[in-house]
């Protein structure tokens, strides 16, 4: 019996092929072949089919394969536009998430801060990233990009004898055009994880 990730990852494909866009691939973007679009996601090779969802070597009816899912039924021809970056809170409709976000995406990665910065290089070539814009603060940033159209600034403190480590994660500024709002929060925090498994 299907869990029900898997239905609700079944029922957003259903959505997306029983109308397939016109230019889903432009729009992703992404290589089209057939009924199957192929581009990268979470710093892996992702196929988008019909009956499945894969990401890397394994077929996602996990919160992966709900976010891929979401983000091609919400592709559209705009592109991502970095700067300024915003904070979740400052979307519309981002409330009923905001302390889920902050707990699972930023306190997250603190006990891991002095690591992270070990593995910076690795991280900004797994998840096709590149150092923050200028003036972005913190003892050190980056951007990394989990989907092609959504982009994530990092900015991180260490700790010293005055203050603890902190770590904030903001987005492009149009983020919230190519993914609803609970899912955006589940990409900084599913990124966050992927930060995490990263580190040296």
């Amino acid at each position: 019996m299907p869990d029900n990730y898997a239905i609700l990852v079944q029922d957003n494909l259903d959505r997306l092929y029983r109308n397939l866009p016109d230019g889903l691939a432009n729009n992703l973007p992404g290589e089209q072949n057939g009924d199957r679009f192929v581009f990268t996601a979470f710093g892996e090779r992702c196929v988008i089919e019909p009956k499945r969802i894969t990401l890397g070597k394994t077929e996602h009816s996990s919160v992966f394969g709900i976010l891929i899912s979401l983000y091609a039924l919400n592709a559209c021809s705009d592109i991502c536009v970095p700067a300024p970056f915003r904070s979740f809170k400052e979307f519309p409709d981002s409330m009923p998430y905001v302390g889920a976000f902050t707990t699972h995406t930023e306190q997250v990665l603190v006990p891991y801060v002095a690591r992270i910065k070990e593995s910076v290089p690795s991280i900004l070539e797994a998840l096709n990233g590149e150092k923050a814009p200028p003036g972005t603060g913190g003892d050190f940033s980056f951007t990394v990009y989990p989907l092609p159209k959504i982009a994530l600034c990092y900015i991180f403190y260490e700790a010293d004898d005055d203050f603890p480590a902190s770590a904030t994660c903001l987005y492009s500024s149009n983020a919230n055009i190519f993914m609803p709002m609970d899912g955006l929060a589940d990409v900084g925090e599913y990124t966050s994880k992927k930060i995490i498994n990263l580190k040296e």
